[in-house]
């Protein structure tokens, strides 16, 4: 296992594998509200089974190469995490995506981790294109697409349906030649 330290005391970035589902279902019960905003794991993960088979799909995809899942916990307590939602080796694309509960917000954590994400799949992967796909709705992941240097290619209008409700889905990016300059 590894551990990646976040610019924050007491934050790291490690891996969140299916052995971990008690601690995942208890974060997402924390930040149920909050997260499900915007993202889908807060319904996905309603109990301990479901949060357990949601960890299995990306163990299932890391051992794929097709995608992975961090936490990132804060003072040893799993407050939120990124992902590689998509990892496309032969296309060289990956999608990065992140969720926070409440108590970390603020903190930086999310920038500084999709930051080592974004470098892991450029430059050790070989990466060229990394997306980032958001709801027009969720401003603070759109902050930290800017923060991250990222480009907005356009929007997908009324792309995808939440909870009931359509809603327009933007496309950011960064390319390995500008990530790395």
């Amino acid at each position: 296992m590894f551990v990646k330290p976040l610019g924050t005391d007491g934050a790291e970035l490690r891996p969140l594998e299916p052995w971990q589902a008690d601690e995942f279902f208890a974060h997402m019960e924390r930040g149920r509200d909050f997260i499900g905003q915007h993202i889908g794991f807060a319904d996905a993960a309603k109990d301990l089974e479901s949060a357990r088979k949601l960890l299995q799909s990306y163990a299932d995809k890391a051992a794929n190469d097709t995608g992975r899942i961090f936490g990132i916990w804060l003072d040893d307590v799993l407050v939120g995490g990124v992902l590689l939602r998509v990892l496309d080796i032969p296309q060289a694309l990956a999608e990065v995506g992140c969720w926070l509960e409440p108590a970390a917000v603020g903190k930086g954590l999310v920038t500084q981790a999709s930051r080592l994400l974004i470098d892991y799949v450029i430059r050790e992967r070989g990466v060229h294109r990394v997306e980032w796909r958001v709801s027009s709705r969720n401003a603070p992941s759109i902050a930290v697409a800017r923060r991250l240097g990222m480009t907005k290619d356009g929007v997908l209008r009324s792309y995808f349906s939440y909870r009931g409700v359509r809603q327009d889905l933007e496309v950011w990016s960064v390319l390995a030649p500008e990530w790395e300059s």
